[in-house]
């Protein structure tokens, strides 16, 4: 590809995608500005104009991944929406793990973006308004849905990164995941709806 070729904006779409997906396959460690515009054929002053550094690109990196995140678990609510959202994350963490690290990792910087802090806040968002209608429809236990949200997360975070760090010795991830919905739902009272 050249230079020419990104002349109408495109150029910011293509750095980001590509490194997601750099991200996706081998971390956030060896990421590099000046390798990804070497790698779609354009000036590292080129790659300048969209991300100033580094940082910047991975704070984008984050983004984009805690958008996939929440989009996956938006998608997989309908039925059952609590015990599919938290499949769904698992799922991604599994498939994920580098951008869903680095995604963290970001957030956990000295000073992140503030569209990083919203995009890493929104998911646990969409898990509180989650819980929040599940009392209202009454298969949610009563109690403070931010409260409940952070117990929840906890819970299906720290399968998820035992998954991904194969340290759930001897049990497959599957069963893993089930193990810890069931015990998520009975807790939250939607076991008895």
């Amino acid at each position: 590809m050249t230079e020419r070729s990104y002349h109408h904006g495109d150029l910011r779409a293509a750095l980001l995608a590509r490194a997601v997906d750099e991200v996706d396959a081998r971390g956030a460690e060896g990421l590099s500005l000046r390798g990804l515009a070497r790698d779609l054929g354009v000036s590292h002053g080129a790659s300048a104009r969209h991300f100033r550094d580094r940082a910047a690109l991975l704070d984008a990196v984050a983004i984009e991944g805690f958008e996939r995140l929440l989009r996956a678990m938006q998608e997989a609510s309908e039925a059952d929406p609590i015990t599919t959202a938290a499949r769904a994350y698992i799922a991604f963490a599994i498939a994920h793990p580098g951008l869903l690290a680095a995604s963290f990792a970001a957030k956990r910087a000295e000073d992140p973006s503030h569209a990083l802090r919203e995009a890493g806040q929104g998911v646990l968002d969409f898990v509180v308004a989650l819980l929040a209608r599940g009392q209202e429809a009454g298969i949610v236990r009563d109690g403070d849905p931010e409260e409940l949200a952070r117990i929840a997360f906890a819970m299906v975070h720290g399968i998820a990164m035992l998954a991904v760090d194969g340290m759930l010795y001897g049990v497959a991830p599957g069963q893993a995941t089930d193990e810890v919905i069931a015990f998520l739902a009975e807790g939250l009272g939607a076991a008895r709806a």
